[in-house]
Order: C-alpha cells, then sequence, then structure tokens
C-alpha cells in the first residue's frame, strides 16, 4: 500500500473578521483565534459587543481548563477587537457572516460585508440551510463566496461543512477546507442544495421524532434513549431539537418543507410549541425543562 500524502497546511489569513457574535459567532471567533488569527468581531452595538467579547472570553478560559490553549487567556483574548462598526473589517482576507437565520438580514449583512472588504478577501456565509448561490448575489464576484457551516457548540464540535456554490472557485474551496483544519476541526465538502447534507438529515430525523412523540409512540426521554445506546448518537434527536432551538428547527423545516416537499412539513406539535414559547434550553422549557 502506497503511504497516504500528507495533508498540505493551510494557514489562515493573520487578520480575520466575524460579523455576528451571538453564540455562534463567538464560537468562530473563539476558534480563529486558537488557530493563531487575530480576529475583528463586529456587532449591532456597544451592549452587543461587550457581550460576545464576555463569550468568547469564557470559551477561552474553559480551553484553558481543558489544556487546549496555548499561552494565556489575556494574551489570546488580546487577538479579539470588538467593534460596532462593519468598516472596521476592511483589512481581514476572511470574512464569516454569522447572523441569525433570515434570508433579509444576511442578505444585507453580506452586501455590506462586500463593500468593506477588498475584492481577493474570501466571504463565507456561517448557514445551515440557506442557498449559497442566492447569498453570493449580494457578494460579488461570487466566485470568493462559500458557506462554512459551524455546529453548536462550536469549541465542542469537530465538524464543518464547507457549502460550494455553483460560481465558488476551486482555489477558494481548498482554501477554505485548509483553514478548517487549521482551526483543528474536520471539513465535509457539500454542493448547495436545500439543507445541504446535515441539516437534511438531522432535520428529517428530529421531525420524525417529533412525530413519534406526537402520536404517543413514547417519551421524548426514551426515544433519545433509543437512538443513543441503539443507534450511538450522542445525544438524541429531541434533546438535539432543544439544543438547536424549537424555533430554528422549524424555520429549517419550512425551508425545507418549500424547497423538497411533504416529508419536510414541519409537525403540528412542533409549530405549537414555537407559538407557545416552548423553545428549548434558551427559554428553559422544550420537550426538557431546562
Amino acid at each position: 500500500m502506497e503511504p497516504s500524502e500528507p495533508i498540505p497546511v493551510v494557514t489562515l489569513p493573520s487578520e480575520t473578521a466575524v460579523v455576528g457574535g451571538g453564540r455562534m459567532g463567538a464560537g468562530i471567533a473563539h476558534a480563529l483565534l486558537l488557530a493563531g488569527s487575530t480576529v475583528v468581531l463586529v456587532e449591532a452595538d456597544d451592549d452587543a459587543a461587550a457581550a460576545a467579547r464576555a463569550r468568547v472570553a469564557r470559551a477561552l478560559e474553559h480551553s484553558a481548563e481543558r489544556g487546549t490553549l496555548d499561552g494565556t487567556v489575556d494574551r489570546t483574548l488580546a487577538g479579539l477587537q470588538t467593534t460596532t462598526s462593519i468598516d472596521g473589517i476592511g483589512s481581514a482576507g476572511l470574512v464569516i457572516e454569522a447572523v441569525s437565520e433570515a434570508p433579509a438580514l444576511k442578505t444585507k449583512v453580506i452586501g455590506a460585508i462586500a463593500r468593506a472588504v477588498d475584492a481577493a478577501a474570501v466571504i463565507a456565509t456561517n448557514t445551515s440551510s440557506l442557498s449559497i448561490d442566492e447569498l453570493s448575489l449580494a457578494a460579488p464576484p461570487a466566485s470568493r463566496f462559500i458557506g462554512l457551516h459551524f455546529f453548536n457548540p462550536v469549541p465542542a464540535s469537530r465538524l464543518v461543512e464547507v457549502v460550494t456554490g455553483s460560481a465558488t472557485a476551486s482555489d477558494v474551496v481548498a482554501r477554505a477546507v485548509g483553514w478548517v483544519r487549521t482551526m483543528g476541526k474536520t471539513p465535509v465538502v457539500v454542493r448547495d442544495s436545500p439543507g445541504f447534507a446535515t441539516s437534511r438529515l438531522g432535520v428529517a430525523l428530529g421531525l420524525e421524532a417529533i412525530r413519534m412523540v406526537e402520536e404517543g409512540v413514547a417519551s421524548a426521554e426514551d426515544i433519545d434513549t433509543a437512538m443513543v445506546l441503539g443507534y450511538r448518537h450522542p445525544v438524541g434527536p429531541l434533546r438535539l431539537t432543544d439544543l438547536v432551538g424549537l424555533d430554528v428547527r422549524l424555520g429549517i423545516a419550512e425551508h425545507l418543507y418549500e424547497t423538497l416537499g411533504g416529508r419536510f412539513e414541519p409537525p403540528e406539535l412542533l409549530r405549537r410549541m414555537v407559538a407557545d414559547g416552548d423553545l428549548g434550553r434558551k427559554t428553559g422549557r422544550g420537550f426538557y425543562p431546562w
């Protein structure tokens, strides 16, 4: 057997940026900092920027406790700049949009990013299901636009979906794959399609589990236990729905229902729980109490 070729190391740009400092954006910034890049993190206002910086600091503290942080928390955190102005990202070689999963908002933010950075900068969107081709229209040339779908929580997750649009340049794909590896994560390359690979499969399983609860087949706890012990899933589909957020899962399901048809129609139980405000961990109650 021939020895496998070594995977080339692709270093991150010395300066990167993340637009959106919520749970996902802060986690992405944390991963970029650990990989040695300086990071500009853009938020809507001063309070949100301060909260985002605090999220990154807590993540770095946890990394230090686990022994996965080179250097000190303070020294690593010094590589993070928070700002409320998109103009502060002008010298970034990679910008990752990480605002909420709302097409109009993402399009607006991506357009602002495209106007703020150099034409050579790579622009990525952290979306779990929205079309890369459609979002790329806001960031010409589309050849430099790509999807980087990180998973929640970013520090603990090893996977990133690298989603290629029809116009994404091959060298941008190669660099994105290398950057993901530099961040200590495993890339999978997926063609732009509704739900990509992970959301499409994950939502299908989650919706069927919700239907089983709705039909009284088994309790949420027993369904999850069956998948964890029987199929070695790290977490059951209903607990995962709570972690992702029932509103987020509903939004993705509705998008897949519109694009792929009836097998992704959201169960009435999911719609009712979202209407009642039972969104999972972030509201303290979903399929489980939190």
